[in-house]
């Protein structure tokens, strides 16, 4: 039966580009368009598998894994996934996961039992892997978004190091930064790993040494954020950071509330830009610079993946990297004039 990735081979072309092609999730050029569309007739491609490899088998709905409730990254990620169902003509059946390694294990036997055809899961930091090691065992087709296991899984994300190394280097060759402070995510996250590696690489570059006070753990949330904050805020002044990157959105939130609440100003005080854009980040004052991830394109090839494994079971896993955007605006210091969007 022919995949996506035969589609892809026989169009000289990416997995992420037939993928777009398929989904209307970015605009491709028309002669890359027909080239797919050629590509598909040529192998006898059919879209939507589940009609023909699951037909009388299948209950036509996923699971969704992740928890969304505490943070707007991943309720976005919740709808674009939902898009992407609608369009193959599947339901979505979501449950919290809440990052609770206990809570996450339920949560995907549960899903298990109610008969879903696979499952889409955002993992926690379980140093146990209890939900990945019950999806393995079980044979449940499965898709990893936003966080990658070493596992052999489907897996889809951003590119995390480059593109974190492009956040913390605009703040060194923009605007002169030598000291500048990282609030890391929750630890046991690959997601964290790959931004802590992103800060040190820019520093690397830069010939700055990496000093372990302006690391400080915001642990993914606003509250923990915030106190990694203060944390860099009471370092000897000649010590202090002179700018801060937030590993994620609601760390950015966190750290923009305590540097409020210290009376310090951004950015003219203290720099400020961070991992994941959201709606408002455009409308707080200052505009917020962000490292923003396509995700409506993460949801829609989490869904093709899936759809493919389900169809495929044997096939070889896949891991694709999705490329973030620099989205640079008056946090970090540039000047009200819309500077453009920088791909990584």
């Amino acid at each position: 039966m022919a995949t996506m990735e035969d589609v892809a081979r026989a169009a000289d072309v990416s997995l992420s580009t037939v993928s777009h092609v398929l989904n209307g999730t970015r605009k491709v050029s028309p002669k890359t368009v027909a080239a797919v569309n050629a590509a598909m007739q040529q192998i006898g491609y059919v879209p939507n598998m589940l009609a023909r490899a699951l037909a009388g088998s299948s209950s036509g709905t996923i699971g969704v894994a992740i928890s969304a409730f505490t943070n707007h990254y991943f309720s976005e990620t919740v709808r674009a996934v939902e898009a992407a169902c609608t369009r193959h003509g599947l339901m979505m059946l979501f449950s919290d996961t809440h990052d609770d390694p206990e809570q996450e294990l339920k949560v995907v036997q549960n899903l298990h039992q109610r008969r879903v055809d696979g499952i889409v899961l955002a993992p926690s930091g379980d140093p146990h892997n209890r939900a990945l090691n019950y999806l393995n065992s079980n044979k449940i087709a499965s898709v990893l978004v936003d966080r990658m296991s070493p596992q052999a899984f489907d897996q889809v994300g951003v590119e995390n190091i480059d593109a974190t190394c492009e956040l913390v280097s605009h703040l060194i060759t923009a605007h002169g930064h030598r000291r500048i402070g990282f609030i890391a995510g929750a630890p046991g996250l690959s997601t964290t790993d790959e931004r802590i590696d992103g800060y040190r690489l820019a520093l690397q570059q830069a010939g700055l040494a990496f000093d372990p006070a302006l690391l400080q753990w915001g642990h993914s949330n606003l509250e923990r954020s915030g106190a990694a904050t203060r944390e860099l805020l009471a370092l000897p002044l000649a010590q202090r950071p002179t700018a801060i990157v937030a590993g994620n959105n609601l760390m950015t939130i966190g750290t923009m509330h305590a540097l409020r609440d210290a009376h310090i100003g951004v950015p003219h005080d203290m720099a400020l830009a961070g991992f994941d854009d959201f709606d408002w980040a455009d409308y707080f004052s200052p505009r917020l610079t962000v490292m923003a991830q396509p995700l409506e394109e993460l949801g829609a090839m989490a869904v093709d993946l899936l759809i493919e494994r389900i169809a495929n079971p044997q096939r070889a896993q896949h891991v694709q990297r999705l490329s973030p955007v620099l989205r640079v605006r008056n946090s970090c210091g540039c000047t009200a004039a819309a500077v453009p969007d920088s791909p990584i």
